[in-house]
């Protein structure tokens, strides 16, 4: 089993989850965990040199820079609207990172 590969997931479905989990419960502590795992997830696909990495890391980059503004537009300008409708875009690419991680991973396995 690769760790690598299972830490690198994880985090991805994190950002994923915990994305969704602002839009169960609004608050500004669940934002600020999606953000922060989201963060994490986006510096370990830095490193990474698979066939569509390119592609992962720029889904993860589209969501933190969804994530970020939404934390700011919920918390310091009690925008709610604008922060859900943010997350919805976070938690798409986020979804987009998923698929594009199950494509590489049957690519992969085609390969041996």
């Amino acid at each position: 089993m690769n760790w690598g590969k299972v830490f690198y997931m994880f985090f991805t479905l994190m950002s994923l989850t915990t994305s969704a989990a602002f839009l169960y419960e609004h608050s500004a502590v669940a934002l600020f965990i999606a953000g922060s795992v989201n963060v994490i997830s986006t510096l370990l696909k830095i490193g990474v040199r698979n066939l569509l990495s390119a592609e992962l890391l720029a889904g993860s980059l589209v969501a933190d820079l969804h994530l970020l503004p939404a934390f700011f537009a919920f918390q310091f300008y009690g925008n709610d609207l604008l922060a859900t409708g943010l997350v919805i875009g976070a938690v798409i690419a986020n979804s987009y990172t998923i698929v594009i991680s199950m494509i590489e991973s049957a690519k992969e396995k085609a390969d041996f």
